[in-house]
């Protein structure tokens, strides 16, 4: 499948097919392989991720010019982190592809997802997320067991971006060779979650596309879904004015369920362009606990 991002102004990009098996992220830090498996949509070529959080090491697998996975160790760039998710690039050659990453922690809780920025009218791209230990829902001090989790998201997009990360070419160097670097998608999430129905729902705000200003990027509601009482895992539709648009699906994870893992993959989702597709991660705090977001702050919390 071929597809170009076509916005209003006629600005041609990248974009391309996605598959792959994936699986719960591997990490540095033992994530339980049991936890459940990651809609394809979701996981996309993304096979899987090593991430050690305190050497700030990260290495990719299944991002390449084909099904075949392999294995990549990024590149830190702490100057293209967004909202506390932590940014890693690579790219082999100035004609080579160039690939974005972003990932989070919190307490053994995270996801990470991966953008192409696209060549030759294709890109390669997907998301993960999975936790270490078992599953521990919370004890909720509250009417219904509703928990409430808030915080950062950012995501990624099958157009370019500004292209600061990409390696140098020749003076000359025709267009229809040189690489993109992916454009970037940043965010607020709320998920609230019911621990006694186990039900979870969610909403992406006030997003934005700081290469893309002339773009009104519309809010992403995360529709009603089951979590799993043995995992601890959910997913479910992506929703614009209650139209699907896409997928979702996350991880509780931590003592009381501390915190919550999540991806998302959306499209056909932006006036004004023609087939694009964003995915995007969030890894978040649970309301009540230390580092919460100052969404957190209500009379009645």
């Amino acid at each position: 499948m071929k597809r170009l991002w076509l916005t209003l102004a006629a600005f041609t990009v990248l974009s391309a097919c996605s598959g792959g098996n994936p699986f719960a992220t591997d990490t540095d830090t033992d994530t339980d392989p049991d936890e459940g498996t990651i809609p394809e949509q979701i996981a996309g070529d993304l096979s899987g991720i090593t991430y050690n959080p305190v050497t700030q090491t990260l290495t990719v697998r299944g991002i390449s010019l084909d099904d075949t996975p392999y294995e990549a160790v990024y590149t830190r760039k702490p100057a293209l982190d967004r909202g506390g998710y932590e940014a890693y690039t690579v790219q082999e050659g100035s004609l080579q592809r160039h690939t974005t990453a972003y990932v989070r922690d919190i307490g053994g809780t995270r996801a990470a997802v991966v953008m192409t920025g696209g060549q030759f009218e294709h890109y390669f791209g997907g998301a993960v997320y999975g936790r270490s230990g078992v599953y521990d829902p919370p004890v909720s001090n509250q009417p219904g067991g509703l928990v409430s989790y808030a915080g950062n998201y950012v995501g990624v997009l099958n157009g370019p971006g500004d292209g600061g990360d990409l390696l140098p070419v020749t003076p000359g160097t025709p267009n229809s060779v040189r690489p993109a670097q992916a454009a970037e998608v940043t965010g607020k999430v709320l998920v609230n979650a019911d621990f006694t129905d186990n039900v979870v729902n969610g909403v992406v705000y006030d997003r934005d596309a700081p290469d893309y200003p002339q773009l009104a990027l519309s809010d992403l509601a995360l529709a009603p879904a089951d979590i799993d009482a043995e995992t601890g895992t959910f997913d479910g539709e992506v929703t614009i004015d209650l139209t699907a648009v896409g997928q979702y699906g996350g991880i509780f994870g931590g003592t009381d369920a501390n915190a919550v893992a999540g991806a998302l993959f959306a499209e056909g989702h932006i006036d004004g362009v023609d087939n694009e597709e964003e995915r995007g991660i969030f890894v978040l705090p649970q309301c009540g606990t230390p580092g919460q977001d100052a969404l957190c702050n209500q009379p009645a919390p």
